[in-house]
């Protein structure tokens, strides 16, 4: 079996297959295999698991996530790493890989009952499209451990609000960073640190909502307003002026004069329900 996740044997697997990285996909590779089996490791994958692996590549991380599950998928859009990542894969009879556009690719067919650990090292440029596509609506996986650009696990994991991401990502899981990975863990050399960050899926929401496509609206609009005060922001939403939409703010008991990036899941609720009532 190839080992892909070393530098040298990386180079070499590339030229062999006569591939050329490319920074519009997001092609950048672990080259440490003591760091490949770390993240592998904090997916927590029992031999039961089925696992979709997003953006196999040329299988740095698939090797390592292979002899843990009992099913893997291996996504990849580009077609020229295929014949190499079969190549670094042969003799692991549980993967299936899968030459697709990973927001395409039909999850729910793949893995019609849910509960799959989603994993991967993600293209920075497709985050925020993942994240709705596996969230946004059941069958949800039951854990997500992705590596991401370190700024992007930040906002997931911060203590409160802080963006419309955090809260799009805490609505639906909790999330944590395990590790920070270097830039230079990675070839070709991305311009930014990453993190490996774990969602571990909610059993039910953390926000009791009538509609999640409303909620996540009213949440974006709010934050169109970071810097101002929510009094203010939502006397403009609701069209009622600050001054009513601060006194009803403050009957939630939350001080009209925060900010959107201070508030809590149960407080998101609450404005919401208030201003998305009659009359609001």
């Amino acid at each position: 079996m190839i080992d892909p996740a070393d530098i040298r044997q990386l180079e070499s697997l590339l030229r062999r297959h006569r591939i050329d990285l490319r920074h519009s996909l997001g092609q950048n590779f672990l080259t440490d295999p003591g760091l490949r089996d770390a993240i592998a490791e904090s997916a927590r994958i029992t031999p039961e698991d089925e696992v979709l692996e997003v953006g196999a590549g040329v299988g740095t991380l698939t090797v390592a996530l292979a002899p843990r599950c009992r099913r893997l998928v291996a996504v990849e859009l580009d077609g020229r790493l295929l014949p190499a990542l079969r190549d670094v894969l042969a003799g692991h009879q549980n993967v299936e890989v899968v030459r697709s556009d990973i927001l395409r690719f039909n999850t729910r067919s793949a893995f019609p009952d849910g509960k799959e650990i989603v994993a991967g090292n993600i293209p920075y440029n497709l985050t925020g499209a993942l994240i709705r596509k596996f969230l946004d609506e059941p069958p949800r996986p039951r854990r997500l451990s992705l590596v991401v650009q370190k700024e992007v696990a930040e906002r997931w994991t911060a203590s409160s609000g802080a963006s419309l991401a955090t809260v799009a990502v805490q609505v639906f899981a909790q999330a944590q960073v395990i590790l920070t990975i270097p830039a230079a863990a990675f070839t070709p050399l991305p311009r930014v640190d990453s993190a490996l960050v774990q969602l571990d899926v909610r059993e039910k929401p953390a926000v009791d909502v009538d509609d999640f496509g409303a909620f996540f609206r009213f949440v974006e609009a709010v934050f169109q307003g970071r810097r101002k005060q929510l009094g203010g922001t939502l006397g403009r939403i609701s069209g009622t002026g600050s001054t009513e939409a601060g006194a009803r703010v403050r009957k939630l008991g939350i001080d009209p004069e925060r900010r959107p990036q201070t508030l809590t899941l149960p407080e998101w609720q609450a404005i919401y329900a208030e201003f998305r009532s009659p009359g609001g």
